[in-house]
């Protein structure tokens, strides 16, 4: 699919202006001096919620989930948009329930939290691991999937697409942080979101056949109505992928719960806001575009089934799709595309950066910093821990960069193994900081023993109980696991003296806009799944 000079023209002037966009909202204040861990990690605790919302939705939305979903809507239909559907109901318990605690206690990072909670070993514990997962598994493979599906819609070569995507996404927010991340991250979910309604649009007008896109969606429906169901019969081929109501009580609130609640990555975003309140519309506006997400990236693998019934591989939907589009909007509709990864890639950086300086760098050279004590000003040893995070970055892009080949080069199906891989953990995090939120007799010994018997347990059912739904024994080693958990808590002494987490006088009491929205959340959602059950 060759690119024309007007889309050429056009991906060249988003990578500018975003760029320049990125720049001018990094700059320092002027009299504010230069910037502080606050200021670089946290973005001055001063985010909007629209920068929030945004933010959330463009770190969770890259190359391979906009082409991955896209094509499991190609292969097994409207179900697998539960993943964007059921996360929007979980956004609303994050940000009722999770972020009065998290921004009482003036949280900025996940393993902080744990080591205030807990005690230090579990903090340097969890710290190294999110370091390992984030490097060599999250953030290479966004880029190595992103660079297949630049490579699959340009034709360029992937080496290239690999360097330049991971270069342009470190630069682009080396200077500012967070900020330039979350600030810019507007423009890209407006990109993303532009582009994909572009894409769905034309696909059902083409399937109107000139009739017009109410006419596509009724052919659409009528010609593959099994793709247009969202709970599966245990005889769907694709059952053992989405069991069921599992979707809707089981393994799913437990990925869930840990991706959008206690994932660095994600909630750093809600933990840089202005206030409880920006933070909460913030998580809102996440939540309502979370229920247009399956239009923008399912939608179009599914009108593939009727536009392009002989695909080799379901994944090849949507750029097939992307061949619909005139020079001109094809070039816009591949910034976006460009913009998703760029996004999430940035993001992802920033967490690295975060993570290894302050709950690794810092503790290592007992180094007091301003994100944990704002009586810190912006003294050498901010500028010095500033700079550290800048090389962290630096060396985490160039680490997924030489890496990425040799780990994902000869996988066929590395989303799928990312995602079973993470799951062996998921359950034992998820439990961890249930417990350490809501129950305050839960010690590091229970909370280890969670964690431990998480990853035994998943891969102990993986061997023995093959034939169980990834989802199901998700949800499965959970429950085993927070028994345990609550048992070790149990039979070994409290770590009152280490807890210095203030639950007590927290209030979960949300304001009317929040209930209003998230009433409407849930309403559309009972809507959505009574129609499409």
């Amino acid at each position: 699919m060759p690119l024309q000079p007007i889309d050429v023209a056009v991906i060249a002037a988003y990578a500018i202006f975003i760029f320049g966009l990125a720049q001018w909202v990094s700059r320092d204040k002027l009299g504010a001096g230069p910037k502080n861990t606050t200021d670089y990690f946290l973005a001055s605790r001063n985010l909007p919620w629209w920068a929030i919302g945004a933010s959330l939705i463009a770190a969770n939305i890259s190359a391979e989930q906009i082409v991955g979903m896209s094509g499991s809507g190609y292969a097994i239909g409207l179900a697998i948009a539960s993943y964007e559907w059921m996360a929007a109901a979980t956004l609303l318990i994050v940000g009722k329930f999770f972020l009065p605690i998290f921004l009482r206690n003036e949280i900025y990072t996940m393993p902080q939290f744990l080591e205030r909670r807990y005690g230090p070993s579990i903090r340097t514990l969890m710290a190294v691991f999110w370091l390992a997962l984030y490097v060599f598994v999250n953030l290479t493979s966004i880029i190595w999937l992103g660079s297949i599906a630049v490579t699959k819609v340009a034709g360029v070569d992937q080496d290239f697409a690999l360097v330049i995507l991971g270069s342009f996404a470190l630069l682009y927010q080396i200077r500012g942080g967070l900020k330039a991340v979350a600030l810019t991250d507007i423009v890209q979910v407006t990109l993303l979101v532009l582009g994909g309604l572009i894409i769905a649009g034309l696909t059902l007008s083409e399937l109107g056949e000139g009739a017009g896109i109410v006419a596509g969606w009724v052919r659409l429906t009528s010609a593959a109505p099994d793709h247009f169901h969202m709970i599966l019969e245990p005889g769907n081929p694709h059952y053992m992928d989405l069991p069921g109501l599992s979707v809707l009580m089981g393994g799913m609130w437990i990925a869930n719960l840990s991706y959008w609640g206690f994932n660095q990555y994600i909630i750093q975003r809600a933990l840089a806001a202005k206030s409880l309140d920006e933070a909460q519309r913030g998580i809102l506006f996440a939540a309502f575009l979370k229920l247009l997400m399956p239009i923008i990236i399912v939608l179009p693998g599914i009108a593939a089934v009727i536009l392009a019934p002989d695909l080799a591989k379901p994944d090849e939907a949507y750029p097939t799709m992307m061949r619909l589009l005139p020079p001109g909007l094809l070039g816009l509709v591949f910034a976006a595309l460009i913009a998703a990864i760029i996004a999430s890639t940035a993001s992802k950086i920033n967490s690295i950066a975060t993570i290894f300086t302050l709950d690794v760098y810092a503790k290592a050279r007992k180094l007091k910093t301003h994100a944990e004590d704002q009586t810190v000003g912006h003294g050498a040893n901010e500028r010095h821990l500033v700079m550290v995070g800048r090389i962290a970055a630096t060396s985490a892009i160039l680490i997924a960069i030489f890496t990425a080949r040799p780990l994902l080069g000869s996988s066929e199906q590395a989303f799928q193994f990312i995602q079973e891989f993470t799951g062996f953990f998921t359950p034992g995090i998820t439990v961890i900081f249930l417990l350490g939120l809501f129950w305050k007799r839960a010690n590091e010994t229970g909370a280890i023993a969670g964690a431990i018997a998480s990853v035994a347990l998943s891969w102990l059912f993986k061997v023995w109980l093959s034939g169980v739904p990834f989802l199901d024994r998700m949800g499965i080693v959970f429950l085993l696991s927070f028994g345990l958990a609550v048992v070790a808590s149990l039979l070994t002494a409290p770590s009152a003296q280490r807890d210095t987490i203030e639950a007590v006088g927290v209030s979960f009491v949300t304001r009317r806009a929040f209930n209003v929205g998230g009433v409407a959340v849930l309403l559309i959602l009972v809507a959505l799944y009574a129609t499409f059950w």
